[in-house]
């Protein structure tokens, strides 16, 4: 696959945009946790690579050990993915149809 820029989208993949720039530099610099513990890290930049080989969203209802779920009341407009048992990975989406951007909004604990 070409990439097409770090903040676009690969070929067939999900393009993905980041709601902060601390979540775009947690993903690529090894040297920075933006706070969090080395497995969430770990767990964040998994994800970010299940999230770049997606075709699109719908995979990610398909991968079970993701979590991905809508979000209801006042962040209906928001989804979750598990990082772990107790961390989530905070997404919107954007657009429509072949147009859609993924938005990665945060990392929250649940508990």
């Amino acid at each position: 696959m070409t990439s097409l820029g770090r903040r676009g989208k690969l070929l067939g993949g999900v393009e993905v945009r980041f709601a902060d720039a601390g979540l775009d530099r947690l993903e690529t610099d090894p040297s920075f946790d933006g706070g969090f513990s080395q497995a969430i890290v770990k767990a964040y930049r998994k994800r970010m690579q299940s999230i770049r080989a997606a075709p699109d969203e719908r995979d990610f209802y398909a991968m079970r050990s993701l979590n991905f779920e809508k979000l209801k009341g006042p962040r209906s407009q928001q989804y979750s993915m598990r990082l772990n048992d107790q961390w989530r990975l905070i997404l919107e989406m954007e657009g429509k149809g072949k147009n859609k951007v993924l938005v990665v909004v945060g990392i929250e604990d649940y508990h």
